[in-house]
């Protein structure tokens, strides 16, 4: 089974802060170990690099907010 997160993109970041319980940035970490093997990576990306994609992908597929976001 293929991870639903496919190539990340850079686009223009906005910086932002957080903290992640120490079990789910393990998962992060082993996550972007995964993706690198599935999109052919010589090298993982840094786990916070996952983590707007991942966000991004979330939403889109979250029907809910897809039916709010085109009531704009």
């Amino acid at each position: 089974m293929a991870l639903r997160l496919g190539m990340v993109f850079e686009d223009r970041p906005v910086k932002l802060t957080l903290e992640l319980p120490a079990a789910l940035h393990r998962d992060l970490v082993r996550y972007a170990q995964v993706h690198a093997t599935e999109q052919g990576l010589d090298q993982a990306l840094p786990p916070e690099k996952l983590i707007a994609p991942m966000i991004e992908c979330f939403m889109d597929s979250d029907r809910g907010f897809s039916r709010h976001r085109s009531e704009k």
